[in-house]
């Protein structure tokens, strides 16, 4: 997420910024980590970024449209963010649970974003899990 909020506010290009964060978040650590990153980890983490910024126009037609009376530049860019993410696990992942995906996504809300980000990113997804017939986190 951090690396496609990077993208999106003109601080880094492509792929680019998920390795300057791999070594920013490296060169800050002062004390030994306990789990280190792993290779499948990483390269997740790369085809997220990937994955989202090759279809990211087709990403925020799907959020736009998922989103009542909220143009996509009028969000804030971590919600934006999170909500492409999660939209592209929910598209091109089957094998991510739906309920998982948004999970995760209200995860990334709830730490990095405002107030009201949780609730929104909830919203969002859950209408596209629907849309995607991938069920979305409330049944009715």
């Amino acid at each position: 997420m951090q690396a496609l909020y990077a993208v999106d506010v003109g601080n880094a290009h492509g792929p680019a910024a998920l390795s300057g964060l791999w070594g920013s978040l490296l060169d800050e650590l002062a004390e030994p980590v306990d789990e280190v990153v792993t290779a499948e980890e990483t390269e997740f983490a790369q085809e997220i970024v990937r994955g989202v910024l090759e279809d990211r126009e087709g990403l925020d037609r799907r959020i736009e449209a998922a989103s009542e009376n909220w143009r996509l530049a009028r969000m804030p860019a971590v919600d934006r963010n999170v909500l492409r993410l999660g939209a592209w696990e929910l598209v091109y992942r089957p094998d991510i649970p739906g309920s998982v995906a948004i999970n995760e996504a209200i995860e990334l809300a709830k730490k990095f974003g405002g107030a009201e980000s949780r609730a929104f990113v909830n919203g969002i997804l859950d209408r596209i899990a629907k849309e995607v017939g991938r069920g979305g986190r409330r049944k009715n």
